[in-house]
């Protein structure tokens, strides 16, 4: 059967017709159909973060071929690539918001800075993942070395996103921030803002259902393990009913917390350093420093986690 006859028989045109009214039609809601959104991709976004793991740590995440003598020109000619693509998604977000807010601005230049920024951080970001990775080997009895760590652990996978994705979002790029999440997200089960502050030294054991939200705070050498989330309790409206955006909504973490699985967190409330938080704990209220808190409301016992299943 002919590529015209499968369109006959599945009716392709009139299909294709459709979709088109409903797409200008949509463009035409939202006075775009002039100009139609031109988007970062979250598919060229996603190699650009593999490529910048590979660049980071070529022995490990690189070519599995490479020698001494060529690893350098392998990180300089994949750094040098991949900034080129991120330059033009840097672009494509800033132009967005430009149409917006119908403004003319030199994107181009824009996006050359923020890209060059990026690039220069680099090194405070892979010395911020060599400590989320040592304390991941050092938390879980079941890690046999870091190398198995940094290959294997859906934790690091999503954190390594994040602290790239945070980098971008506060050069300004929280659309491409957030897209970088969104793919450690579908990958990991881990869903961690952009916005978000993490110190050194963090760790996510096994990680499917952490939920951190973007005004959240955390310091370092914290460990938390599947299911916790550190979320909002209320959400403010103004005058008009609308959800007030960019309020600190979420916990402050501070340094040397352990949360346990399933523990909720809501709300602006501090969980003061060096405290442990059990198990299915539901916390709205602040806990001093040192605080032992378990499902039963005085309680003070110490929960084992689940490192090495």
């Amino acid at each position: 059967m002919t590529s015209s006859e499968n369109g006959q028989r599945w009716e392709i045109e009139a299909l294709v017709a459709e979709l088109r009214e409903l797409r200008l039609q949509s463009l035409e809601n939202r006075h775009r159909r002039e100009h139609p959104p031109k988007l970062p991709s979250r598919k060229v976004l996603s190699q650009i973060v593999d490529n910048l793991g590979a660049a980071l740590f070529p022995n490990r995440l690189g070519m599995p071929d490479l020698t001494d003598e060529g690893i350098d020109y392998f990180v300089g000619h994949t750094l040098d690539s991949l900034l080129r693509q991120l330059h033009r998604q840097i672009s494509l977000e800033l132009q967005f918001v430009a149409e917006q807010q119908g403004l003319s601005l030199d994107t181009h230049t824009q996006a050359t800075d923020i890209t060059r920024q990026f690039a220069a951080q680099l090194p405070s970001v892979r010395k911020l993942i060599d400590s989320d990775i040592q304390a991941a080997y050092e938390g879980d009895p079941a890690a046999r070395c870091s190398d198995e760590v940094l290959v294997c652990y859906p934790g690091i996978t999503a954190v390594i996103h994040h602290r790239l994705a945070h980098v971008l979002y506060e050069l300004g790029l929280p659309l491409v921030a957030r897209v970088i999440s969104e793919v450690a997200h579908s990958a990991t089960g881990i869903d961690i803002h952009p916005g978000a502050q993490i110190g050194e030294s963090f760790f996510i054991d096994h990680g499917t259902g952490v939920v951190i939200g973007e005004t959240a705070v955390i310091g370092r050498r914290v460990r938390l393990y599947q299911a916790v989330t550190l979320g909002a309790k209320r959400f403010d409206k103004d005058d008009n009913g609308i959800l007030v955006k960019g309020n600190a909504r979420h916990p402050i973490v501070e340094d040397d917390v352990v949360i346990y699985a399933g523990a909720t967190i809501l709300g602006r409330i501090t969980i003061g350093r060096g405290s442990t938080i059990g198990g299915n704990v539901w916390l709205t209220h602040s806990v001093p420093p040192d605080s032992l808190v378990s499902q039963g409301q005085n309680r003070t016992e110490v929960f084992a986690g689940g490192g090495g299943i």
